[in-house]
């Protein structure tokens, strides 16, 4: 092959973020929207649910497609907030009521002492984000697990984000 064309394919590789999680098939992105209406608030055809792996856990956001929707913006800010909070105890109920018991990576979080994950929620100007950091290796392994599993599930209203190497800390 063209030593050029290598190089290109080569740069490309590293430049295009590569999707760890193919979409769930159809009859399940259904099942998985018609559980999440029940639990979130907000409507997932107006947000975008954004699932970006860190080095040391991850950051999940929820933006409203429409910046002056202010209705969605809250809806989502109380969603994170509360859901975040219910993190920091040990609850992740939620995410098993949509996803399932077996949802990949659910099992280790809850198995978390409290304070072996930190979990911050922020506001964003369209939205709110939960960011997870954490030192353990098998818990950042259980965090990037349940991100690609909610990627799959939630094809239809996520997208992965970018790589961060660190988390920004208030």
């Amino acid at each position: 092959m063209n030593p050029f064309i290598v190089s290109l394919l080569l740069v490309l590789f590293a430049v295009i973020p590569v999707h760890a999680a193919d979409p769930a098939d159809e009859k399940r992105l259904d099942e998985v929207t018609e559980r999440g209406m029940h639990i979130m608030p907000f409507d997932l055809e107006k947000t975008t649910h954004v699932f970006s792996k860190t080095a040391n856990g991850g950051i999940q956001q929820v933006i409203a497609k429409d910046k002056s929707d202010s209705e969605q913006i809250q809806l989502i800010r109380d969603h994170l907030s509360e859901i975040s909070e219910e993190f920091r105890q040990g609850d992740f109920s939620n995410p098993a009521h949509i996803h399932g018991e077996d949802m990949p990576g659910l099992v280790e979080l809850k198995t978390a002492d409290p304070g072996q994950i930190t979990i911050e929620y922020i506001e964003l100007p369209n939205g709110a984000q939960i960011n997870y950091a954490t030192k353990s290796p098998q818990f950042i392994k259980a965090i990037h697990q349940w991100f690609d599993a909610q990627l799959s599930d939630h094809a239809r209203h996520a997208v992965p984000g970018h790589p961060h190497q660190h988390m920004h800390h208030k």
